[in-house]
């Protein structure tokens, strides 16, 4: 029986890294993304969605705030995946989120990250280092746009292809919302989420590759919404 020596060769080092890159994407990661609707339940109880076309159009408007507003940091973290650079993006983000709802949820998803990478991606001692001295330090709050572009760093991506990303698990979290509050069905969203990557493709275009000093949010009332979702007499999600 003859042995395939391609088959029998050891993968590369860029091999292996394609696969952690494809598990930090991966929705069965425990990184708490599902636990929020970024304000669609509020704004569904608000009156401000009703029906397919309002939802795309929430949708799109959440991705231009996720663009505007959280693309940068992605950016800057992963071109620079070191201590000093997270802890002062995390600082100037803290500082720019005056929702609560939202800066409680992503300082719960940052920090939910940051524990999963390091358990997870365990040939990168990095990880648990930064982890570490970040939480020992008390002057940090692990934000997850940060948080994200230092892992994705770490983990190869260039920074286009990062930013891409976490517009793509962003998109993917509010539909997976949707499914779960009825407003979709599960093949609806697989047409929805297919139609606004195109959208998402242009809005990743506009704010690809922006300083973090050029941040800032394009729809302030998707962020007002959302910060009623703490007031919400009955909800599903944590935000």
């Amino acid at each position: 029986m003859e042995v395939d020596e391609k088959t029998e060769k050891s993968p590369s080092g860029d091999q292996l890294m394609q696969w952690n890159q494809w598990q930090l994407l991966d929705s069965i990661l425990p990184t708490g993304g599902f636990a929020h609707s970024y304000g669609l339940e509020a704004a569904v109880q608000a009156g401000m969605v009703l029906g397919p076309e309002d939802l795309k159009t929430y949708i799109i408007q959440i991705l231009e705030n996720t663009g505007s507003l959280l693309l940068p940091f992605v950016n800057k973290a992963n071109r620079f995946p070191d201590l000093e650079t997270s802890s002062l993006l995390d600082r100037t983000l803290e500082a720019t989120l005056t929702n609560e709802v939202s800066r409680k949820a992503s300082v719960t998803q940052g920090s939910a990250l940051l524990r999963v990478a390091a358990s997870v991606f365990t040939e990168l001692p990095i990880l648990k280092k930064m982890r570490e001295l970040l939480l020992s330090s008390g002057i940090v709050y692990v934000h997850h746009a940060p948080i994200f572009g230092l892992v994705t760093g770490l983990l190869g991506f260039d920074s286009a292809t990062s930013q891409r990303a976490y517009m793509f698990m962003t998109m993917r979290d509010i539909i997976s919302a949707a499914t779960r509050l009825n407003l979709v069905g599960p093949l609806g969203a697989a047409v929805l989420q297919h139609q606004v990557a195109q959208v998402a493709e242009g809005i990743v275009r506009k704010w690809l590759n922006r300083p973090v000093e050029e941040a800032c949010q394009i729809a302030p009332l998707v962020d007002t919404v959302q910060g009623c979702h703490g007031y919400l007499f009955s909800r599903m999600f944590c935000s």
